[in-house]
């Protein structure tokens, strides 16, 4: 019968990796934290509607992130015609008055354009990511 060195035993159980064991490393590793106040309203909401989709709140709010769409603020120029169709809203009324005296074919006419104006701001206000710059220099 043949022996082995003992150092020769001691090289090959040094070189192989132990099996420890447990779970394995999570591919994403999530080692940072956020803190935020929320009321009991807030938490309980949260808490909910986690619960209604089967997982954790923490996981809930972290989808939940990445899939919500915010609009942005409006811009200086979607401000300026937002002021502007405040302005023709304010023409519409006194139009409108002008018709209850009797002037109805002029107003007519200043309806009809005025109405244009209003929708065309409204649409071009409807397009948040900012691309339909071209209406804005129209108006």
């Amino acid at each position: 019968m043949t022996t082995v060195p003992q150092k020769v035993l001691q090289k090959t159980a040094l070189s192989r990796p132990k099996n420890k064991g447990g779970r394995p490393k999570a591919k994403i590793r999530r080692d940072q934290t956020l803190r935020i106040r929320i009321n009991a309203t807030e938490l309980y909401l949260i808490k909910t509607k986690a619960r209604e989709a089967g997982m954790r709140a923490s996981t809930w709010i972290r989808q939940a992130a990445k899939a919500a769409r915010i609009a942005p603020r409006w811009t200086p120029e979607q401000m300026e015609l937002l002021r502007m169709m405040a302005g023709m809203a304010n023409n519409l009324n006194q139009l409108a008055k002008q018709a209850n005296s009797g002037k109805l074919l002029f107003i007519l006419r200043k309806c009809e354009t005025l109405l244009a104006e209003i929708d065309h701001t409204i649409k071009y206000l409807n397009n948040h990511d900012g691309q339909d710059r071209e209406i804005g220099k129209e108006l």
